[in-house]
């Protein structure tokens, strides 16, 4: 039988659930060509997301080219310049002859690699570039995409995920303004930029002294509500056969605090200990799982953490908001008022704490981390 909750990969078909809204706007923009930047915390569904709206679209449009680069691996420009090319080509056709074309006619001093498979189609493609060679021109691979929509008389969305590590690149400030300059006046390719680093694209994006600043619609995905997970959650485990009531079902999404990876995971826990119906003691052992099983990850997380940052964490964790209070330095041994935003700055910066949108308080964006640090640290 196969399992209903899914986690650590794009969620597809009925493995999806909610925003409707969410998916509504953003399938508004990439159709009419409006650059968007998706910012959330981590494993908040972002990439099943932008899957999701783009098979729609697609399905609506079989002409228009979707193109996904995932640039993780990208340490600089080179690296990020062979996996756009790659990206964009393999996007556009699977045929090696119409590769070629597109090389020999739009970026010819490249050395392409191409493995073929059957009846002639492409299997692999990868770009020989070298930067100690510069007989190629990196405005030909910004303007890649649109010569290649132009000449086709279509429409292009290029989705980059994990944008943000083009800002660890030597000298990115001028990067990004290269980037820019080329795609801002493309006409026939829009672009859809995210990642994992909520802090790093915010400073992208949202910084007036930045050169992507305003560079299109922002959306900032919000929590799926716990109603909608509890439908979704009581559906899954009927469709395979097993009974959890509504009532366990939002416990669940509780727990977790509506974390997308999390209630997926954590429903996966509950659903391989039912054998027929859920009951409370299975949903209080499939939490400990969910805690052991992450207790590595955590622990390496705390081991590159001063022990300033470990207290400061904890007071973070136990809804502390004046951090400058001369209890709260004295409680949790956090030095004087003064080492306050140097602390905040490290923990942000680590990805493990936001500021919250309204407030401006500080938490720890991860639910299950939150619990086992107070565990832990308690």
């Amino acid at each position: 039988m196969k399992i209903p909750f899914v986690y650590g990969r794009v969620a597809e078909a009925e493995e999806f659930t909610g925003r409707e809204q969410d998916i509504a706007r953003l399938k508004n923009n990439l159709t009419n060509l409006i650059n968007t930047i998706i910012i959330s915390p981590r494993r908040w569904g972002k990439s099943s997301l932008v899957h999701r709206t783009l098979k729609e679209i697609q399905q609506e449009n079989k002409k228009l080219i979707t193109c996904h680069v995932d640039v993780f691996n990208c340490r600089d420009e080179e690296s990020f310049y062979r996996t756009y090319t790659n990206a964009i080509l393999s996007a556009t056709t699977t045929k090696a002859d119409e590769v070629l074309a597109l090389i020999k006619k739009y970026i010819g001093s490249f050395g392409p690699k191409i493995t073929l498979g059957d009846a002639g189609s492409m299997t692999e493609l990868s770009l020989g570039i070298d930067f100690r060679d510069r007989n190629y021109s990196v405005d030909e691979i910004l303007d890649l995409p649109e010569k290649i929509a132009r000449e086709k008389g279509t429409r292009m969305i290029v989705c980059i995920d994990e944008f943000q590590n083009i800002d660890s690149f030597d000298e990115p400030q001028a990067f990004q303004a290269r980037l820019r300059s080329h795609w801002q006046l493309h006409q026939h390719v829009c672009y859809c930029l995210y990642g994992s680093k909520r802090h790093m694209l915010m400073n992208i994006f949202n910084d007036y002294e930045m050169p992507f600043y305003k560079f299109g619609d922002i959306i900032v995905l919000d929590k799926i509500p716990r109603d909608q997970w509890a439908s979704f959650i009581v559906r899954r485990f009927s469709d395979t056969g097993k009974h959890i009531s509504p009532e366990f079902a939002l416990m669940i999404a509780d727990k977790v605090e509506c974390h997308s990876y999390y209630v997926q995971q954590y429903s996966q826990l509950v659903w391989l200990l039912t054998s027929s119906s859920v009951t409370e003691e299975i949903l209080t052992l499939a939490y400990q799982q969910l805690l052991d099983r992450s207790a590595l990850l955590f622990d390496n997380l705390l081991d590159n953490l001063k022990p300033r940052q470990l207290n400061f964490l904890m007071a973070i964790a136990q809804g502390v908001e004046n951090f400058s209070a001369a209890e709260t330095l004295r409680r949790y041994r956090l030095g004087t008022s003064a080492n306050i935003k140097n602390l905040k700055k490290a923990v942000i910066e680590k990805d493990l704490v936001c500021t919250e949108s309204g407030t401006g308080n500080l938490s720890i964006q991860d639910p299950v981390f939150k619990a086992w640090v107070l565990e832990k640290l308690g």
